[in-house]
């Protein structure tokens, strides 16, 4: 076997059908116990406490104890990043689990993306940052420029989470547009700030984004073409 990272390893975690539920029912960016996740993967409580350990191990997931019950989640936004990628790939490829349908139309239009905003409406925002300069590319990483930095803090009322060591931009492949949006740190609080606003909220127990009338209108009067 050659030195280097195993990715067989990870590949065969991800490619369980119990875990890959599991890992995409995480992707909403929350927290669920043993019991939830069992629920989701279609498989009984111990054989889901099991994957769990698994995809600890692999680093996929972490875990963390509070009263009586054990909580999962992905265990960083790379994972996330990883995760939406493949979904993409399926997508293009072909690979789907059921058809598209009526109640797939608000999960293409907004969702979210671990943090972030995906979806139609997650491509426009990042298509619109790009086409006027706010967003650029450097040496192929994303980065804002100076009129990008001062919209940023004009539209959030402070910088991105200075002090986190997470990258402030990032392009992240949207599995239903097959085009960027925009992860990192901005694009998580670009999304928390639309929310705080009261533009949109995050429809319960679904990854489905909803926005208001006048939330619709406030963001199209931004990020129009």
């Amino acid at each position: 076997m050659k030195d280097g990272p195993d990715i067989a390893r990870i590949a065969a975690l991800i490619g369980d059908p119990a875990r890959a539920n599991m890992l995409m029912a995480l992707m909403e960016g929350g927290a669920l116990t043993a019991t939830e996740l069992a629920q989701i993967a279609g498989v009984t409580p111990q054989t889901a406490s099991a994957h769990q350990a698994r995809l600890a191990e692999g680093g996929l997931i972490r875990q963390r104890k509070q009263g009586r019950h054990r909580y999962a989640e992905l265990a960083s936004p790379q994972v996330a990043a990883v995760l939406q990628a493949l979904m993409g790939l399926a997508a293009a490829s072909g690979h789907l689990r059921q058809r598209p349908g009526p109640r797939d139309a608000d999960l293409r239009r907004a969702r979210i993306c671990y943090d972030h905003l995906a979806g139609e409406m997650g491509t426009q925002m990042f298509d619109a940052l790009l086409a006027r300069g706010h967003l650029i590319r450097r040496d192929e990483e994303l980065d804002l420029s100076e009129e990008g930095a001062a919209f940023a803090r004009e539209f959030l009322g402070s910088d991105p989470e200075p002090q986190s060591r997470a990258p402030l931009c990032r392009e992240c492949l949207d599995w239903s547009e097959r085009r960027s949006h925009l992860a990192g740190r901005l694009g998580r609080a670009m999304l928390a700030r639309m929310i705080a606003l009261g533009w949109a909220r995050r429809v319960e127990d679904s990854r489905v984004i909803c926005f208001t009338g006048e939330g619709e209108r406030q963001f199209q009067a931004l990020f129009s073409s």
